[in-house]
């Protein structure tokens, strides 16, 4: 793909199962267990058996490697693996993956996972404790020593500059935080189910590192998430209504560091997510007034608001506001901060739900569907669509 011309990937691939475990605090299993059944979910629902499978696609950080889980889940020969790079910024990109591999003929059904113990075992929110010696550990090694220590202390720095550019308060994070608890709390399956939030609430929430609240903050979570993919051809015989992958795209942007890109010209926006923007708006020809849904990397609720401004939706400063109006449906299923931080995997079943009109929170009609990856780091994007 060039992030300069059209690529031909589009429409020949399609998501065709999701599957999932529970999202909870305290999952009492292994993570390759939590992995497993998520995978074993997702191909039930997609009609197909691990027989099916000859592809995997998962994440670096994941605990359970390709081979490992098609052993676990009675999944055959594999003609193709992988795994992407750069914590949740991988979501849409093993989707990315598993169509490049359907639409070359390198693997017919692809599976892509995610599962960890996030919150009962390794929590990524207690910041840096031990790093093995790499470039990626040397850019940390210019902010740790001054305090930055977790990813809300990254992110802060980026958020408090958006603030001061465009002369706004703290509140303007807590529209995106009030929008996915509200579609939380219709959702059987999110932790913050029932338990919707109001702008109040979110301004009397403590600090956690100014001018970040603990209501910008996602959760911490144990689960697995599924995506199964296959030829658009092969989706039309399967149970349920595929959702075509219209465009897909990675990018990273120039001074790029993972959550710690403070020398760049600008830290009021995200430039690896204008990259990605760029590109599926080019593959797709498709324009921000035509998407349905938006399914937008919630980790931190400032990070939204600048992916809005990404994308076109508005003007830079203007995303609060955006928000706040409803101007695009978003994070119908809660999102991180309402349903379950699964690096965004989560993310993307629900696009493949309202895609399919069986999201608890359905946008009547919805048939183009855009989704994000992590922000602050490379990242990923994806527009799924109806069949036809």
């Amino acid at each position: 793909m060039s992030i300069r011309s059209k690529d031909t990937l589009g429409g020949r691939a399609a998501v065709v199962g999701i599957g999932a475990t529970e999202f909870s605090k305290d999952s009492g299993r292994s993570e390759l267990k939590l992995a497993v059944e998520a995978v074993h979910a997702a191909l039930g629902d997609a009609g197909l058996s691990p027989a099916d499978v000859d592809g995997l696609v998962t994440f670096t950080m994941d605990t359970s490697p390709e081979i490992t889980v098609a052993q676990a889940a009675g999944i055959g020969e594999l003609s193709f693996f992988s795994r992407i790079h750069y914590g949740g910024g991988a979501a849409c990109a093993t989707v990315q993956q598993a169509a490049l591999a359907v639409a070359s003929g390198i693997a017919e059904v692809v599976v892509c996972y995610r599962a960890f113990n996030e919150r009962s075992g390794r929590r990524f929110g207690s910041g840096v404790q031990h790093r093995e010696p790499s470039a990626e550990g040397t850019a940390l090694g210019w902010n740790l020593p001054f305090g930055l220590l977790t990813p809300a202390s990254w992110v802060a720095m980026a958020a408090q500059r958006y603030l001061h550019t465009y002369g706004l308060t703290p509140e303007a994070f807590g529209h995106v935080a009030v929008t996915d608890r509200r579609h939380a709390a219709n959702n059987p399956a999110a932790y913050f189910y029932e338990k919707p939030i109001t702008l109040a609430d979110h301004a009397a929430s403590r600090w956690i590192v100014e001018p970040l609240r603990l209501l910008d903050c996602c959760q911490e979570t144990d689960g697995g998430q599924a995506i199964v993919v296959t030829s658009t051809e092969r989706a039309r015989d399967l149970p349920k209504p595929p959702a075509v992958i219209v465009a897909a795209a990675q990018g990273a942007g120039r001074a790029q560091e993972q959550m710690t890109s403070f020398y760049r010209d600008d830290l009021a926006g995200l430039p690896e997510m204008g990259v990605v923007a760029r590109q599926l708006w080019r593959t797709s020809g498709l324009t921000p007034g035509e998407m349905d849904v938006g399914i937008l990397y919630d980790h931190f609720s400032p990070f939204v608001l600048m992916q809005l401004e990404e994308f076109g939706f508005c003007k830079p400063g203007e995303a609060a506001e955006f928000v706040a109006a409803d101007a695009l449906p978003l994070n119908t299923h809660g999102g991180q901060l309402g349903e379950a931080y699964l690096h965004g995997m989560n993310g993307i079943a629900e696009a493949v739900r309202q895609i399919r009109g069986t999201s608890v929170n359905q946008i009547p009609g919805a048939a183009r569907a855009l989704v994000t990856a992590g922000t602050g780091v490379p990242t990923s994007g994806l527009i799924l669509g109806a069949d036809g």
